[in-house]
């Protein structure tokens, strides 16, 4: 069986050319997110296995759980997806697609950890500085991880820095078994 990225991959990109011919990016990205949330629910889930379900009922269900949030197009994608099996794969499609979207966009999301909290201005330069790193716009979302002791780990999508103690210690306590 092929891993939901490789079955999400085409769908996100043939709905990101649709948003951009549409331009509705930031649409199809909530839309998208909606599908996802109710895709995940367990009782439907379990109504997308039910061999008494038809493909049909499942579809005008899905729709009616989504109300007036869902346009034709939106519609037709979920009658799709459950026509072809795919309804488990509306989480990985949507991400797939924000990552898409991102890139259009040139944005970048990022995280940072820190062992402590940190202060709005230093927030702020941090972004910064990580903005003119990447040279792209970043939405930069801070965490507190006790557990790092001291420093801060960064990461932006593939790239990551580990500035952190618990890290340092453990390489030294690496350096001094090797």
């Amino acid at each position: 069986m092929p891993a939901q990225s490789n079955i999400a991959r085409p769908y996100a990109q043939a709905l990101f050319e649709l948003a951009q011919e549409q331009k509705d990016l930031a649409g199809w990205a909530e839309r998208l997110q909606l599908l996802a949330v109710v895709a995940s629910d367990k009782t439907l889930i379990n109504l997308a296995r039910d061999p008494r379900i038809s493909s049909a009922q499942l579809a005008e269900l899905i729709v009616d759980v989504c109300s007036d949030k869902l346009n034709d197009g939106g519609k037709n994608l979920v009658k799709l997806l459950v026509r072809n099996g795919r309804v488990n794969a509306m989480g990985d499609i949507a991400q797939a697609y924000v990552v898409l979207k991102a890139e259009a966009e040139k944005v970048v999301a990022a995280n940072m950890i820190t062992a402590a909290p940190i202060n709005e201005s230093q927030q702020k330069q941090f972004a910064e500085a990580l903005q003119s790193r990447l040279g792209r716009s970043v939405n930069l979302e801070f965490e507190v991880d006790e557990e790092l002791i001291g420093g801060a780990v960064i990461r932006a999508g593939d790239w990551v820095v580990d500035g952190s103690v618990k890290a340092q210690l453990e390489q030294l306590v690496g350096a001094l078994s090797a």
